[in-house]
């Protein structure tokens, strides 16, 4: 599938076990979570333009290299928020966007409560960020709300996918790729992976 990218460098596979393990702290989550995603970051953007420009070092003016586009990040409330200020970290210029969206416990339908996007989306790299795919079915509702918005060149960035989410995925959006760190065995009755990483806004916030 070549739209679908598993990114298996040792450091993001050992911290995202670390992750796992129910006994790590709500401290050393978020610490993991952020360290996980800078680095997954730093996989997906490796391809992004550069253009030249002239900057003055202490001693001479010389040639150096910026990113050529605009990057917007998108994140899915509320646990895209755990992955959002490390991405920034990296790229600090970078816009960023909202999207509010809870699972109905019992049909599992997305309910869409909130969006906030910039308005510059037609030309930029936009990442949208949530820890999980699962049904696929809340990622699948943001990134028609950033299409609807204008956005074209689009990534989606989640730690975990299930085999279900991403063939819903990307049987609906077949343009967009998919990063994930691992592609976890099946959703349980209650539209959890597993073995997964538990609640991860839980896990993030401690409620």
């Amino acid at each position: 599938m070549n739209n679908l990218h598993i990114l298996n460098h040792p450091l993001i596979q050992n911290k995202l076990t670390l992750m796992r393990n129910k006994r790590t702290s709500n401290h050393d989550f978020r610490l993991l979570l952020a360290e996980l995603t800078a680095l997954m970051v730093y996989e997906i953007t490796r391809n992004y333009p550069l253009k030249e420009v002239e900057t003055e070092t202490p001693l001479e003016w010389t040639q150096g290299k910026v990113l050529a586009i605009d990057i917007v990040l998108v994140s899915i409330l509320r646990a895209g928020t755990g992955m959002l200020h490390s991405v920034l970290n990296l790229i600090p210029q970078a816009k960023v966007g909202h999207i509010g969206i809870y699972r109905e416990p019992d049909s599992l339908m997305p309910i869409k409560y909130y969006a906030k996007l910039p308005v510059e989306l037609a030309q930029a790299r936009i990442i949208v960020i949530d820890p999980m795919l699962a049904t696929g079915r809340s990622a699948i509702a943001a990134i028609d709300l950033v299409k609807e918005a204008g956005g074209k060149a689009l990534q989606f960035l989640c730690l975990i996918a299930s085999p279900a989410g991403i063939e819903r995925f990307t049987t609906t959006h077949r343009d967009v790729p998919i990063y994930t760190a691992a592609i976890d065995r099946e959703l349980d009755s209650h539209g959890y992976i597993v073995p997964g990483l538990g609640d991860v806004g839980d896990r993030i916030f401690g409620t």
